[in-house]
């Protein structure tokens, strides 16, 4: 009981940093899940391409930021830029490098849902005349998109859960500011029970959000 009131003491007394963490969470989760996006879109509608030497270059970057760890990613940028005369803050270190890797993915789940189109709609609209951005931005993106929502909703949960490797490059987030409640009291079942439930309400939320999001997109007698 003496255990239990004290943890109780410390969270209260640490609060306004823990929910200050927590915000900085959703900030680069938030930040890298539209900026992965973007510049996932950018990477699948390269991949598209017809010429040899662009379709090459993004397969190689697909397989390079997939292959590599994040956290890798995340040092090599964070400690071996500077070396370099390069210095970031902890948050553009983040944001740059969650953005390369998460977009190497959106590509590949975008990549996954255009193979799996009929192109019949694509063809016909070539015939008629449209350029292929109009393409691209009329007739694949949309439905590509649509059918990625599943893959890209797990990409955004992958996000919040993977943005608590930041506080290795120095960016007090809301895993930090755990770390720090634990050490205070040594309660460290506490403090990360209290983490594992704070990330399963917010996994929850995105899970809601995505399934009406795709009830809303589906289009009837599709599936």
């Amino acid at each position: 009981m003496h255990e239990w009131l004290a943890f109780q003491a410390d969270l209260i007394e640490q609060m306004p940093l823990i929910l200050a963490g927590l915000a900085k969470t959703l900030q680069l989760a938030g930040t890298v899940s539209v900026t992965g996006l973007i510049l996932g879109i950018a990477v699948f509608y390269l991949s598209l391409s017809h010429n040899r030497f662009i379709k090459n270059f993004i397969n190689g970057y697909i397989s390079f930021f997939i292959g590599m760890p994040l956290i890798v990613l995340l040092f090599l940028i964070y400690y071996g830029m500077p070396q370099w005369g390069l210095n970031l803050q902890p948050f553009t270190v983040a944001a740059i490098g969650f953005t390369f890797n998460v977009a190497a993915y959106n590509a590949a789940y975008l990549t996954t849902a255009f193979n799996g189109l009929d192109h019949v709609e694509i063809e016909a609209a070539g015939a008629q005349g449209f350029s292929q951005h109009q393409i691209f931005r009329l007739i694949t993106l949309p439905q590509v998109l649509r059918l990625s929502i599943p893959a890209l909703t797990n990409q955004v949960i992958c996000n919040l859960k993977d943005s608590s490797v930041a506080f290795l490059i120095q960016f007090t987030e809301f895993f930090a500011r755990i770390q720090e409640l634990a050490a205070t009291n040594f309660q460290f079942f506490k403090a990360y029970m209290l983490a594992a439930l704070v990330y399963l309400a917010l996994v929850s939320v995105i899970v809601i959000i995505a399934r009406k999001l795709e009830k809303k997109l589906v289009i009837p007698g599709m599936f």
